[in-house]
Parts: structure tokens; sequence; C-alpha cells
């Protein structure tokens, strides 16, 4: 095919428009710099009354909502999901590993839960602690003053607890606990879990004139409108156009390959306009990849050339090794005593108010690492269903539960807000064996070759579901509640959610201080090529028992400052 090259010269390529793109964007744009942004998906502005969802209602839907376009229902806002038409990737076999895609300017930022933590001290020297994956080359002490930047910029509401590795920022006033929740707090303490307040990026006063305040819709899934909550388009990209930035966007565009020249290095990419299905080429000083941890590998993977005859970036062949996503494990219990509450408006933001940080120690247990907890409950809006049969109740309410008509609605008012969520998010250990590799057999709609992925949980994510499990049930016992369902066995791998499906993995291009052992070095540039920076989750050395939003976010900061430097010193 004829590649229709660009006759401009950026000084700076940012694929992805996410967390990490977003910041890179803001960032490089603000420093003078001449940014090309490029997104595999449509242009979205949540304020834009053609493609708003917000406080629409179930009915206007095909399906009342449900995901019959979109996984986590009609209304949420990522444009994709676990599977995209046209988009494939395949598996080695006994492989369980789902992978979640949103093709939209801002990208998973724009649904995501806004759970904003801090990795702690303790999170970045995790093999001198158990002895199980590897330190990394960074410490707390280098990402801290980015942490403190990101909460400044995004805001976050929270507290000040003074816990150990779960590190103080600058928070904004935290919401008050709603009913659920404090029945949560009461089955916690009982079981010596600790309660706080949560951390999200949803703001709960005013921070700058470019955003609202959170007037507690329970809709954040679907991107406020307001911009209230962190999306990043809405929060680092808009107001770096309205701030004179240079940034051209090329929406509906997937990148192929990084362009390197014969010494190696990027001049850089080769992208798919969806529209015109015709190839073009970008050139620029600095390519910043933050497609997400999966497709910034993909893209390496496919970028060889004669100095980078196994991918670029791929000398210690480690490219798209150590693959690793969260640890999930849910349970729904029954709360007799909520039956039959008052209606009232609770909404609150959506989300949790209150949430568990991990409190357990490795050498009293049997499994490293550790999880939080998060919430769920209170009077959203009525679903029938909620990932449980509803005969789940006949044993603890007498009778049987539904019907049709004035019966069925009777009974879902009587249960309306008895049921409260409880799910582990959890640190698995970061494994070399755990990969995603390019499937020479298969390309995807616009001929590039997809994934294919290898990975498997390990005992020390099974023992900790298995933990998860016995936390969930003691914890309703405190709250005098019934777990419902059968409790998952050991052959069910103690209900952990396949892989993938936690929508957190990190770790193909991971950092360090060796080329043979890593593909970045602390910046996060690589070691192969350093006019190329990583900027996603990619980088990432261990997940932590957190969130990575916030980690992303300051990282990507921190390399900026680093790309904006070395430029100035011409040394890339």
């Amino acid at each position: 095919m004829q590649i229709k090259e660009s006759p401009e010269t950026f000084d700076v390529i940012i694929v992805g428009s996410g967390a990490g793109g977003g910041m890179a964007t803001k960032i490089l744009s603000e420093a003078g710099l001449n940014i090309a942004v490029i997104e595999a998906g449509p242009f979205f502005d949540p304020a834009d009354p053609n493609t708003r969802t917000q406080l629409r209602w179930p009915y206007e839907s095909p399906r009342r909502g449900a995901g019959s376009t979109r996984p986590f229902g009609d209304f949420d806002a990522a444009y994709g999901g676990w599977e995209i038409e046209g988009e494939p990737y395949t598996k080695k076999q006994g492989t369980k590993f789902d992978w979640f895609r949103s093709r939209m300017l801002g990208g998973r930022t724009n649904h995501w839960g806004r759970i904003s933590l801090r990795f702690g001290p303790l999170d970045f020297k995790r093999k001198s602690i158990d002895g199980l994956g590897d330190d990394w080359p960074i410490s707390y002490d280098d990402v801290k003053p980015y942490y403190d930047k990101v909460d400044k910029l995004i805001g976050v509401f929270g507290s000040n607890e003074n816990l150990p590795n779960d590190p103080d920022g600058y928070f904004l006033p935290a919401p008050k606990p709603r009913l659920h929740e404090m029945y949560y707090i009461k089955g916690a303490r009982k079981a010596n879990v600790p309660v706080y307040p949560s951390r999200m990026s949803i703001l709960t006063k005013p921070i700058n004139e470019n955003r609202g305040v959170c007037f507690y819709c329970g809709q954040c899934n679907r991107s406020c409108s307001a911009y209230a909550d962190f999306s990043s388009g809405s929060c680092l990209i808009f107001p770096a156009q309205k701030s004179g930035g240079q940034i051209k966007l090329y929406t509906d565009s997937m990148v192929r390959e990084v362009v390197t020249n014969d010494s190696g290095k990027a001049t850089g990419v080769i992208l798919i306009n969806k529209i015109d299905r015709k190839e073009y080429k970008l050139n620029a000083k600095v390519v910043v990849l933050a497609a997400s941890a999966c497709s910034s590998a993909r893209i390496l993977l496919n970028s060889k050339s004669k100095v980078h005859r196994d991918g670029l970036g791929n000398s210690s062949g480690l490219l798209g090794k150590y693959l690793h996503d969260s640890t999930g494990a849910s349970r729904v219990a029954f709360i007799p005593q909520l039956m039959n509450r008052e209606i009232y408006n609770e909404d609150g933001v959506g989300g949790m108010h209150v949430y568990s940080p991990w409190w357990g120690n490795h050498k009293k247990l049997n499994f490293p690492r550790g999880y939080h907890i998060e919430v769920g409950g209170g009077l959203g809006m009525p679903a029938y269903g909620f990932g449980f049969n509803t005969n789940m109740l006949n044993e603890f309410i007498g009778g049987k539960v539904g019907g049709y008509g004035d019966e069925l609605r009777k009974d879902i008012k009587k249960l309306y807000g008895s049921l409260i969520w409880l799910a582990g998010r959890g640190e698995s250990i970061a494994m070399e064996s755990n990969y995603c590799e390019i499937d020479s057999n298969v390309v995807d709609e616009w001929g590039i070759p997809v994934l294919k992925f290898n990975y498997k949980w390990s005992k020390h994510e099974k023992l900790q579901a298995k933990h998860m499990h016995d936390t969930f049930e003691e914890i309703t016992d405190g709250m005098g509640g019934h777990v419902l369902g059968d409790r998952p066995t050991e052959d069910q791998e103690y209900g952990l959610e396949t892989p993938g499906r936690i929508i957190h993995e990190v770790g193909t291009t991971r950092m360090g201080d060796d080329p043979k052992k890593s593909v970045t070095n602390k910046f996060q540039q690589l070691h192969d090529a350093d006019n190329v920076f990583i900027v996603d989750a990619g980088p990432f050395v261990s997940q932590a028992d957190k969130n990575p939003t916030w980690t992303i976010l300051a990282l990507s900061w921190r390399t900026c400052d680093y790309i904006v430097s070395e430029l100035k010193k011409q040394n890339i």
C-alpha cells in the first residue's frame, strides 16, 4: 500500500489519549512543544449533548440500559469492551485472559471507578520484603512530588490517616457514608478490618474555573458533563488546548508501528485512518506510547527493522513479558435489617464512599502481597439481577421472591437497598511466564498482526482470593447478614476473576537499570531507542494492591519533565 507522509515534523507524537497520554499532552504542550495525539477511537466530550448519556433513563435504550452494545451498559462511557468487532486477539491453549479496550478520546478514563490510590513505599520494593518478583529501580520518594502535583491538578477526595503504605495526599472533603456503608463499617470493625473514607478523583468542591462540582447523580461511569470527575479529555487535553497548546488530534487512527532509521532511532509512526482506510506516516523527534500496556507492547513488537529484528525495544527478549492484572473476587451479602427501608435520595458519588486498605501481615499469612476491599450497594437504580438469582433470598425471608406484575414490584420494593456487594482487588505476582506476543497468523480489520496471550494465576493469587472470601463472610456476619450463593471452591480458583477482567493490566514494558533484564529505564525511556518513551502502565515492575491510574499519571508527568529537560540539553 502507498503510505502518505505528512510534510510536518512534530516535536512529539503521543499514541493514546488515556491517563498517561492525556498527562503527556498537557505537560509537553505547556512546555511549548508541537504535539500530535493519535487516538484509535472517535472524538468524545461528555458535555456534548449529542453523545452525552448522563441523566438518561433506562427506557431510553433498547434494552433498558443493559449491555446490548457496551459491556457495562448502553450508557457507559466506554466505546469498546473485551471484544471489539474486527479487532480480535488470541490465546494460547489453556489461557484465560480478557483484554478490555476503549476506543475513544480519553480511553478508559471515561468510565473507570475513579479510585485514586498512591502506591506506598513498600510497593516499590516488594522483592526485598518477600523475595518475589523484582524491586522497582525507583522509590516512593522519587514519585511523591508528582503524586502531590496530580492531587492538586486533578483533585481527589479522601482523608489523611497516616497509614504507612497508603500515603496521605492533598485531599478534598470526602462525602459521608451512606446507610449500607454504615453497616459495612460496623461489620468490618467487628472483623478487625480497617475502614476509611475512599480516595476518588471526583470534585466535592471547586478547584478551577474549567470544572464543575459533583452533584451526586451517581453516574460517573458515564463520564461527567460538568467535568466534575477525572477523565483525560475533559481534565487534561481540553484544558491544554484551551491554554493555547500546539496540539493536533488524529482520532479514529490505529497506529501500526513506530518507524526507525538506520541507526535505530524513531522517526515517527505509521497509522491507518479508520475513515478512509489509508495509511499515513507522521514524523516526530520523540515518540511517546500511551496506548495501554498491551497495545503499546503490540505496537513495539510489530515495529521490526534491520536494527530491531525482534521488535523495537526487545533486545532483552522481555517485551510483552511480565504481564499481570489485579486479582479480583467478590460476593453479595443480604442484610435483613435493610429490608423495607425508607426510600430517599442518597445517590452520592458514582462509587464507594468508604473502603478498606490492606491491613494484613504477609508473615502471618500463607500468601504474599495483599488486597483492598471495595463496597457497593444502596438506593441506586433498581436492577433485577445484581449478579445473583433472587431465589437465593427465599431461605432468609420466607416464600418465593419475584414473579410478575404487582407481586414482583412488591418484592423488589421490599428488598430494595438490602444488598451489599463486597469486592477484593489485590496484587498478583509479576511472572515472566505471563505474557502477550504477536500471533503471526491473525491480523485485525486494519491488517495489523494481533496479540496472543499466555496467562495463568499462581497459587499466591488463589490463596489470596480464598482469604478474600474468609474476610467477606466474617464482615457479613458482623453486619448481621447472609452471604449469598455458594462459596467458590479450590477447583474454581476460589472465585478469582479471569485475568484482564479487572482492567488493571500492567508490566509488558517493565522498567529497570539493566537493559538485559528490562525494556525501559527509570524514566520510562526505551533502552534500545532513546527517543521513545512509554507512559502507560507497561513499565510497572509490580502492580501493588492499589488501582494503577494515579501512578500512571504521576509517572507520565515525571517522564515528561525528563523529556523536556533532555530536549533542552539536545540529548535526544
